[in-house]
């Protein structure tokens, strides 16, 4: 399939998610080698998971078929520009490419608004609108020691 099939499949996937009543107007879809792996539709209202957006589904899902965290290889096809989260998800899935149809402008005009999310991700921890606050403990980075010293660790 072509880039263009497969971006109308995950349109078609936002609109089986609406008829399904899962969730917002979104589908996503991963395909390898121009044949799909995933699909997905947004399903945070049905599942009631904040992080089930289309594309994230449709990644848990890839990783699952293929039995790998890392899918190089693969290319993203969203109904819309992924929002932060999607795209951070993209990022440490290894994704090649990704392709969309709507833009975040226009998933802002029907309330889908990430303009919050990009601002707040570019503020220090200090000033984000949900406060983080560190806390030194002595032992905090044990676990991560043990994985670095670790020979047979799988790095991602």
């Amino acid at each position: 399939m072509d880039h263009q099939s497969l971006l109308e499949r995950a349109i078609e996937l936002s609109h089986e998610g609406l008829r399904r009543r899962a969730g917002g107007p979104f589908g996503a879809l991963l395909a390898r080698n121009g044949e799909i792996v995933s699909e997905g539709w947004n399903c945070v209202t049905s599942v009631a998971d904040p992080t089930a957006h289309a594309e994230v589904v449709a990644i848990r899902a890839a990783c699952k078929a293929l039995g790998t965290h890392d899918l190089s290889g693969c290319v993203l096809y969203s109904s819309c520009e992924p929002c932060p989260m999607c795209l951070a998800a993209s990022y440490w899935a290894r994704v090649d490419h990704i392709y969309y149809a709507n833009t975040r402008e226009d998933a802002a005009r029907i309330g889908f608004d990430d303009r919050f999310f990009y601002e707040e991700l570019a503020r220090g921890p200090e000033a984000r609108r949900v406060p983080s606050t560190r806390l030194q403990i002595d032992e905090a980075f044990a676990p991560m020691q043990v994985w670095w010293d670790d020979a047979e660790r799988t790095p991602y």
